[in-house]
């Protein structure tokens, strides 16, 4: 089942184009990872989503429900925190908690305590949020999203500003709502990031979606590989596997080939393909790192 779909969704500012024919799908149980540079459009398309912000274009679809009476009823599954958490520093976080439950209509009165034990803020639930550090108001941002049991979290950039401890306890909440089954939306502008927690992706780069991708594509095009330009690709393919036994490898066309093997040794790769009687015509090694990616996928949007 699909948690989200948007056709040709489109926003402008001021004449400025922020959020540009976004198409995107989510499927249920997905964390999907939204990547872009600052300015992007990753804050407005969340907007959009979650109905901070109308379109001025283009339908939203959330749990099949795309009329604005289905959207609003969708939107009661929705959790999210999207720019700052609206927070009332001079109270505890446990008074902060209930007065957002109240004004979701939430019933069950154990749920501030049960949520705040959930993102590991128990013990300071009777703290004045005034004295929270950075990583605590972002634990308690996300306990405000989940007091309502969402199928589905938003999250805008939650390990923007924190320590290393904080990044990996964020981590480890969002990788825990995934295992209780709940579909989440990340955004971030540091790709490294999130390619710890994320299942699939996709690039936005001045209100544009330029690719989505999964994990596992992520990493095969990051690899890194022996490129290795021959003359008879068959001959060379037969040999690496026979003399060297490699066996991950990829054709990319004819004359070329990628071998994700013996890295280490490319000297006895190109000797063992011209005993053969196979032509090398030139071996060098490829790969880009994550952060090498991204940059060349915008880079190559703007030429």
């Amino acid at each position: 089942m699909d948690v989200l779909t948007t056709k040709d969704l489109t926003k402008s500012y001021k004449g400025t184009t922020v959020v540009d024919q976004v198409n995107l799908t989510i499927g249920a149980g997905e964390i999907f990872g939204l990547i872009g540079e600052n300015g992007a459009g990753k804050t407005t398309l969340m907007r959009l989503i979650t109905g901070l912000t109308r379109a001025d274009s283009g339908q939203v679809g959330l749990f099949s429900e795309t009329t604005p009476a289905g959207l609003a009823r969708a939107r009661r599954r929705l959790g999210s925190v999207i720019e700052t958490p609206a927070l009332y520093p001079n109270l505890t976080a446990h008074q902060n908690l209930e007065c957002h439950r109240l004004s979701c209509g939430i019933t069950d009165q154990g749920a501030s305590a049960r949520v705040l034990a959930q993102v590991g803020l128990a013990e300071a639930g009777k703290k004045k949020v005034r004295a929270f550090s950075l990583g605590m108001k972002q634990r308690l941002g996300l306990a405000l999203a989940l007091v309502t049991q969402p199928d589905f979290v938003i999250l805008d950039e939650p390990v923007n500003g924190l320590d290393p401890t904080g990044v990996i306890e964020m981590r480890d909440l969002i990788h825990a709502l995934s295992a209780m089954g709940v579909t989440v939306l990340i955004s971030s502008h540091i790709l490294a990031e999130l390619s710890q927690v994320a299942t699939r992706y996709a690039i936005i780069h001045r209100g544009r979606i330029l690719t989505t991708l999964t994990n596992a594509q992520l990493h095969e095009q990051c690899a890194r590989a022996l490129e290795i330009r021959v003359d008879d690709t068959a001959a060379a393919t037969v040999q690496l596997e026979t003399a060297l036994g490699i066996s991950n490898y990829k054709v990319v066309d004819a004359g070329q080939i990628r071998v994700y093997e013996h890295l280490d040794n490319p000297v006895g790769v190109a000797t063992a393909l011209t005993q053969a009687g196979v032509n090398v015509t030139r071996l060098t090694e490829v790969g880009d790192t994550l952060e090498d990616f991204f940059l060349a996928t915008i880079q190559g949007a703007t030429k």
